[in-house]
This record gives structure tokens, C-alpha cells and sequence, in this order.
């Protein structure tokens, strides 16, 4: 096993147990991290294959805990997102649509963070969940990153960490598989991807029932600031890529 090898089951490991503890937010370590080891064409590939494994197993062990209908509708209003989101991908202004995404996230996760009353919803909401779910997809579709409009949602519904781990999985699982599809037809599902994943599977398996344990372990507001404080670094790494580009 050679030493690209050892730092790829590495970053795996870490990335993998910080999805399954919060529920999202693997790609944003995982991505970046494998670029530097492996071709971004096979580091791409190589985390949905990820998610898609985790999402499974999450679904599997907690399956009670998905909000069912929550995770339906964001799954149907995220395919409508998706199309607009290659678009943003191929357009002139995505440093602009960056910048904007990113203050937007920034925004919300301080206020939130800051204000003794954080947004709340007693109950589901279908603008909302349309809204967060097409959002998703916009952001899935241009620059892979489905998870804060999730994460938005979940917080504002209140969703215990238990739930809110199974919940995200049960959208995670379907859009994940789509989006290998996608590779798939495209050709970028090569060896290499599955030569990866194959050997992946050893640290990240361990790596979700230890997320496991962390997550079931994490109550209240502690587990909301958490979120919270994760959601903010998504829109600093946003923001930063913006900036670099």
C-alpha cells in the first residue's frame, strides 16, 4: 500500500466519520482533501460512491427516524434545481453567484447562531420544503453541494440529531445514487474510482458506526450550534473558492 493510498483512506476516514455524525458536510473534506492526492475526476466520483454508502447504512440502521415526507418532497424539488444549477456551472458569473451563496449561508448561521430565537417551523411546511429542496438541487447541480438548504430546513423543523442524521441520509441516498448515475454516463466512473472505493471500505465502515455513536450522543442546543457552526464553515470554504477562482 503506497503512501497516495494511506492519505486517501485517511481523509475517507475523517470525512466519513464527520457525515455520519452531523449528516453532511463530507464532501466539502473530502473533495478538497483527495484533490491533492488523486485527480479531482476520480475524487468526485469517489465521494458520491462514499455518500451513497453511508446514506444506505444511516437509512438501514435508523430508518424510523427519516422524516419520510420531508425527505420525498426535497428529493422531488431538488430534481428541479439540478438544471439550473448545470447552467449556473457553465455560466460567466458563478465568482457573483458564489459570493452571493455564500454571504447568504454566512448570513443565516450568525444570526442564528447570535439570536437567542433562531428561525423555527412547528411543523413541515411545503414552500419551504420546496423552496430549501430546489436550492439544494441548485447548489448540488453547480458546485456539488446539496447540504445547506438542508441543514437550513432541519434546524428551522427542530429535528432532534437522531432525526436530523436520518433524515438528511434519506435525501442523501437518492440524489447521491442519481448523481453516480451521471458519472456514470459520462464516463467518469473508471477502475480507479472503484479500485478507491474497494479499499475505502474498510475505514469507512467503522468510521459510520463510530459517527454513530457521536451523533446519538449530541442533545439540544448543543448539537443545533454544532450545526450551525458547520454551516458557517460551508460558506467561508464557498466564499473562499469564490475568491480564488
Amino acid at each position: 500500500m503506497d503512501a497516495t493510498t494511506v492519505a486517501v483512506l485517511v481523509i475517507v476516514f475523517l470525512a466519513t466519520l464527520f457525515r455520519s455524525a452531523f449528516g453532511f458536510g463530507e464532501a466539502l473534506v473530502a473533495v478538497p482533501l483527495l484533490a491533492l492526492c488523486i485527480p479531482l475526476r476520480i475524487a468526485a466520483p469517489l465521494a458520491v460512491l462514499l455518500s451513497i454508502t453511508i446514506a444506505a447504512v444511516v437509512v438501514v440502521q435508523d430508518w424510523h427516524k427519516v422524516h419520510a415526507r420531508s425527505a420525498g418532497w426535497l428529493v422531488a424539488s431538488t430534481l428541479f434545481g439540478i438544471p439550473l444549477g448545470l447552467l449556473l456551472l457553465t455560466s460567466s458569473h458563478q465568482r457573483a453567484v458564489k459570493v452571493a451563496l455564500a454571504l447568504i449561508i454566512l448570513a443565516f448561521a450568525a444570526y442564528s447562531l447570535l439570536t437567542r430565537r433562531p428561525p423555527h417551523l412547528r411543523s413541515d411546511n411545503r414552500v419551504w420544503l420546496l423552496g430549501c429542496g430546489f436550492c439544494a438541487g441548485v447548489l448540488g447541480g453547480a458546485y456539488g453541494m446539496n447540504g445547506p438548504p438542508l441543514v437550513i430546513y432541519g434546524t428551522m423543523r427542530g429535528w432532534t440529531a437522531q432525526h436530523f442524521r436520518a433524515t438528511l441520509q434519506g435525501y442523501f441516498l437518492p440524489a447521491s445514487i442519481v448523481g453516480m448515475f451521471g458519472y456514470w454516463v459520462t464516463g467518469l466512473w473508471v477502475p480507479a474510482v472503484t479500485r478507491y472505493y474497494l479499499l475505502s471500505l474498510p475505514v469507512a465502515l467503522p468510521a459510520i458506526w463510530l459517527g454513530r455513536i457521536v451523533n446519538h450522543r449530541l442533545r439540544g442546543e448543543t448539537f443545533v450550534k454544532y450545526v450551525y457552526l458547520g454551516l458557517a464553515g460551508i460558506g467561508v470554504v464557498l466564499l473562499a473558492q469564490a475568491v480564488r477562482v
